[in-house]
């Protein structure tokens, strides 16, 4: 992926604040996780960006923040508003006309999760969006999914070109003065993982055993950490439903 490091042309589209990626971050992995809670009232909204795991940074919105948010993102024509059951107000996302992106459910799962925590490794970030995509198999799956993110200059890689291990990306939907702020960040950290080395010959077909069997253990773990998650949202977005609908009954 050396040429992903490479600054694509932006596409023509206001950028995303911090705070506005973190609601249409929301928004997408409910909409994928859970879908029977999708479109998302304000307190539901609210409870997801606030919620402490699978978040980075943590934040601390409440229900008028969100709806500034919402309709900042409206005009922007990223999000719209629309009448649930009982007259509720609730809200969807509109990304996959305002990216481009319709029919790509897996590079709009992996933008999601760069939206909710950030930069982070191409390992990190299979693992964490396995629990919104469509099956990805191996790290090759991936890149190719990231590939084609950077040639619509949505994505950006931070690593110095020659890095193997460890390759760091990140969305490109702020400002660009953020992103700069980002390469400097990446630039100033170790490069020790950059390897000029030919890949390491395919060895012999037998079981893996200690520490080549690691990255398995790994993946498995990874992958129960992420059901465990979807859980959890799963059960505060039916804890905000169960609320509000207790109250439109004056319970």
């Amino acid at each position: 992926m050396d040429s992903a490091n490479q600054s694509p042309s932006q596409p023509d589209r206001p950028p995303l604040s911090s705070r506005e990626r973190r609601v249409l971050g929301v928004l997408v992995e409910k909409q994928k996780t859970t879908p029977e809670y999708y479109p998302m009232t304000i307190n539901a909204i609210v409870t997801a960006c606030n919620q402490k795991s699978n978040r980075d940074p943590v934040t601390n919105f409440d229900a008028d923040d969100a709806e500034e948010i919402l309709q900042g993102l409206r005009k922007k024509g990223a999000t719209t508003q629309v009448e649930g059951s009982g007259r509720t107000v609730k809200w969807k996302h509109d990304l996959y006309e305002w990216l481009g992106l319709k029919h790509k459910p897996n590079e709009m799962a992996i933008l999601a999760e760069l939206m909710l925590r950030g930069a982070q490794t191409e390992g990190d970030l299979r693992a964490r969006a396995s629990r919104m995509m469509n099956p990805v198999p191996d790290m090759a799956g991936l890149q190719a999914v990231l590939e084609d993110l950077i040639a619509r200059g949505l994505v950006v890689q931070l690593s110095p070109p020659g890095t193997r291990r460890g390759v760091v990306v990140m969305h490109a939907l702020g400002k660009p003065e953020e992103l700069e702020r980002a390469r400097q960040i990446q630039a100033n950290a170790p490069v020790d993982n950059i390897d000029d080395a030919p890949p390491p010959r395919a060895s012999s077909a037998r079981p893996e055993t200690g520490a080549s069997a690691g990255g398995g253990w790994a993946a498995e773990a990874a992958s129960l950490r992420a059901e465990i998650e979807t859980l959890k949202n799963a059960v505060n977005t039916l804890t905000e439903e169960v609320r509000e609908l207790k109250a439109a009954l004056g319970a």
